[in-house]
């Protein structure tokens, strides 16, 4: 089993090869630590130099034993025609649980920025993404998937009033020992 994961490359800053800035004709490519496919790839951006901008959405499934979402910013050879000549220029290993679990909603659009780090394991930019768990349509809640009345909880007055209540305020439970 797996989770969609839609990521949007959004750009890159300050990147480098060698100590100098790169030219352009930079891609990112997307893959899973626990993923046995070859992952997304990027559209290249010859324009941008060191400060690329690719603002583009790629979907990626995400084992759900995964740890790690791996962005790897790379410059093509320029004696290449294709992808596969190319260099590393950067390496984010993004942790699953900076946008899947914990207390936000999985279909929440994160903003994110990483720091890359070159095949020296030195500092080499920066890239921003985005992502969202794409939740399927049989799990989501929705307000015709789900009544209003289905919500449980304590009534906040005998008055007939139709809020409620879905946890007790530690203090509350110190007033009622006090009374």
């Amino acid at each position: 089993m797996s989770r969609t994961v839609e990521l949007t490359v959004l750009s890159a800053e300050n990147l480098q090869m060698n100590k100098k800035p790169v030219r352009g004709n930079t891609f990112v490519t997307v893959h899973s630590d626990a993923s046995s496919d070859g992952g997304a790839v990027t559209k290249v951006d010859s324009e941008g130099g060191s400060y690329p901008s690719w603002n583009e959405k790629v979907v990626v499934n995400v084992p759900l034993h995964a740890r790690f979402i791996t962005v790897e910013v790379r410059s093509k050879t320029s004696s290449s025609s294709s992808l596969t000549g190319s260099n590393s220029v950067g390496v984010a290993r993004i942790p699953v649980s900076d946008f899947i679990g914990g207390y936000v909603p999985e279909n929440q659009l994160h903003f994110l920025s990483y720091r890359l780090w070159d095949g020296n394991v030195r500092r080499n930019g920066v890239i921003n993404i985005s992502v969202r768990v794409k939740v399927p349509e049989r799990s989501s809640c929705s307000s015709n998937s789900m009544p209003f009345a289905a919500v449980t909880g304590v009534p906040v007055a005998g008055n007939g009033s139709t809020g409620v209540v879905t946890g007790i305020p530690a203090l509350w439970l110190n007033y009622q020992r006090n009374v």
